[in-house]
């Protein structure tokens, strides 16, 4: 991959440090916020679909109460539930003045360890993203404990972006990128502006935390980019203060570090794992027509194809698709249990809620859960 190839990514999740949009004092920063909406909408404009995965809510607590850093987590979920709201609220209205719409998306550790939960957010911020909508994400600090915290926004951003198949993650902070040293130490340290492999030096020059108001650092960023990295999805740390620094970035041009993949491309990356790296709960058989659907006109698998359920499987686990022939042509994550799909088996989309007494789903496995194997 090259700078240049960064002109095509079409996803891109933007994740900016609580020192981009505040003040030391914790109080929101509305000119940097400002300037970032700006670019952000020019990018929405420009036809790219966004995640802004933003920091903040527990600094714009504390500049609300103008109370010292937290000390305890108690004290943080509490200035996180004040700030949570401050944040959002200066979101939509910078947001709304450029015709944009938003949407708060607060989620925990479990919302990708969990099967079930893991499906219900990716679904959700592929709807929002079909909606035209701009989801904004954060942790759900009032709520996490110890075993269920990213622990930074950094992961958390790493993580949303493999969910959601983003083709490029952009950090921003209050760094360059990558330096060979620590630049707050060392005044003649370098950008690195370019990485293929995370040495075990990267690491140790990179254990310094961010500052108060914040819980990661380098270290986080590292994190992160081992994930992009390993799910295909490039990845650029870039200064919040640098000019034009969205536009510049996903225009291709060189600012801050680029944290290459290994291998191309998130979505295809996701549809490897789904089509080779996962084992298949059960199966699920198609008529003629569902098959043609599937395969030659990218279309999602309704219970109206399904002609024959085989295995146990529940919601959110991956699940084989035949043919009449018994040939299996595609693989893909189930929104329903085998229970679910045995009762809804052959039916219309409009007798789901009859059957089940609810319809979360109109789509046995959605195309955007699906790799097609022929």
């Amino acid at each position: 991959m090259k700078r240049e190839d960064l002109r095509n990514c079409k996803r891109i999740v933007v994740k900016v440090g609580t020192s981009s949009i505040t003040y030391p004092t914790g109080k929101v920063n509305l000119g940097k916020m400002e300037c970032l909406i700006r670019e952000l909408s020019d990018l929405h404009s420009a036809g790219r679909e966004l995640i802004l995965v933003s920091s903040g809510a527990v600094g714009a607590g504390v500049g609300k109460l103008n109370c010292p850093p937290p000390s305890s987590l108690p004290e943080k979920q509490a200035l996180a539930a004040i700030g949570q709201g401050i944040l959002m609220h200066m979101y939509e209205k910078f947001f709304s003045e450029y015709s944009k719409s938003v949407a708060q998306v607060l989620l925990t550790r479990d919302c990708f360890s969990d099967p079930v939960r893991y499906l219900n957010s990716r679904n959700t911020l592929f709807s929002l993203l079909n909606f035209g909508v701009i989801p904004i994400i954060n942790e759900n600090d009032t709520v996490a404990v110890d075993e269920l915290k990213f622990g930074d926004n950094d992961t958390l951003s790493a993580m949303a972006a493999c969910n959601a198949e983003a083709d490029l993650l952009l950090i921003l902070s209050d760094i360059d990128g990558l330096c060979d040293s620590d630049p707050r130490k060392n005044e003649t340290a370098r950008l690195i502006p370019e990485v293929s492999e995370i040495t075990a030096e990267m690491t140790e020059n990179s254990k310094a935390k961010g500052g108060a108001l914040s819980s990661g650092g380098m270290f986080t960023k590292l994190s992160a980019a081992r994930m992009t990295m390993a799910n295909g999805i490039p990845l650029v740390i870039a200064s919040s203060d640098e000019p034009g620094v969205l536009r510049r970035a996903a225009g291709g041009e060189a600012v801050g570090t680029l944290f290459l993949p290994f291998r191309e491309g998130g979505y295809a990356s996701r549809r490897r794992w789904i089509a080779a790296g996962s084992a298949a709960a059960g199966t699920v058989t198609v008529d003629d027509g569902a098959a043609e659907a599937l395969l030659r006109r990218g279309k999602s698998l309704l219970p109206s194809g399904v002609v024959k359920i085989e295995g146990v499987f529940k919601a959110g686990d991956v699940v084989g698709v035949k043919n009449a022939s018994g040939a299996e042509i595609a693989r893909g994550i189930t929104n329903y249990s085998h229970e679910d799909a045995v009762k809804i088996l052959g039916r219309r989309t409009s007798e789901i809620e009859e059957i089940l007494g609810r319809r979360d789903y109109e789509e046995l496995i959605h195309r955007n859960n699906m790799a097609v194997l022929m």
